[in-house]
């Protein structure tokens, strides 16, 4: 079940949540990481289930990760149909493998 909107269409600011070690990275960091997501389409390696929702890259010498997950309107349990926009938020968390 691969939903309509992926990474790209998430924004950071709006449903997203970078970890401390990723913040500490700095904001350039932020920035081509957020930007590396933005594109990313690497999911073969990473994606057993053709959803779209794992990915994990290097930036400089650190393995990033990100994974996003699917919440109801109210963000208080998983959606019960991540596909359908109208009743589904999704968020994404940005992390440093080893925070993993």
């Amino acid at each position: 079940m691969r939903p309509p909107s992926e990474a790209a269409h998430i924004r950071l600011s709006r449903r997203g949540t970078p970890t401390p070690g990723v913040t500490a990275l700095g904001a350039e960091a932020v920035a081509r990481i957020v930007k590396t997501i933005e594109v990313f389409d690497d999911f073969c390696a990473n994606d057993p289930h053709e959803e779209h929702d794992f990915g994990a890259f290097d930036v400089d010498v650190h393995t990033i990760m990100f994974k996003i997950d699917y919440y109801d309107q109210n963000l208080s349990m998983h959606s019960p149909d991540p596909p359908d926009p109208a009743i589904t938020q999704r968020v994404i968390t940005i992390m440093l493998a080893e925070e993993y």
